[in-house]
C-alpha cells in the first residue's frame, strides 16, 4: 500500500523509524517531508501535503506527525475526503479504519514513544474498512455532512 507520511519539527524524530517500519512491512512510504528538522515549520503545511496525496489517490492512506497529533488532525480534516484521527493506542488505530474508514493517522511524537508508535502504525495499515450495513450507513452520513458543509 502507498502511504504518504510527513512531519513537522515536533513529529520529525519519529518519522524515520516509521518510514523504515512501513518499508519492512511491505508498504511503499511516500515521504513528503520535512527532509530535516526545521524548528520553525508548521504542522498545517505537512497535513496539507498528506491530505492532498490521499485526495488525489497518490497514496491510499496517510500519516501525519506533529508534537501532539491534534493540530495535524484538525488541519487534515479540513480537506474533503480526508478522515483523520489521532490515535495513541492500537485499538483506536484499527477500529478507526474498520468502523470509520479513517484514511489519515495522526500521531504525537511528544506523546508516545517509538515502539508504541510502530504498533499503532501496523494496526492502522493492516486494518480494512468493514463494509457491513451499519458502518457504510454511518460513513454515508459523514460524507453527507462533508458535502453539505
Amino acid at each position: 500500500m502507498k502511504i504518504a507520511i510527513a512531519a513537522d519539527h515536533g513529529g520529525f524524530p519519529l518519522k524515520a523509524d516509521l518510514v523504515e517500519l512501513l518499508k519492512q512491512a511491505g508498504h511503499e512510504p511516500i515521504d513528503l517531508g520535512a527532509a530535516e528538522c526545521i524548528a520553525g515549520d508548521d504542522y498545517p503545511d505537512y497535513a496539507l501535503l498528506v491530505g492532498k496525496a490521499v485526495q488525489s489517490k497518490q497514496a491510499e492512506r496517510g500519516i501525519v506527525l506533529c508534537g501532539s497529533g491534534v493540530g495535524a488532525c484538525i488541519a487534515a480534516n479540513k480537506l474533503k475526503g480526508v478522515r483523520a484521527g489521532v490515535c495513541h493506542d492500537t485499538y483506536s488505530a484499527h477500529q478507526g479504519v474498520e468502523h470509520d474508514d479513517m484514511n489519515v493517522l495522526c500521531l504525537g511524537a511528544r506523546i508516545i514513544g517509538v515502539e508504541p508508535a510502530k504498533e499503532i502504525v501496523l494496526a492502522y495499515v493492516n486494518a480494512k474498512f468493514n463494509t457491513g450495513e451499519r458502518y457504510q450507513r454511518r460513513l454515508n452520513k459523514v460524507l453527507k455532512i462533508e458535502q453539505e458543509g
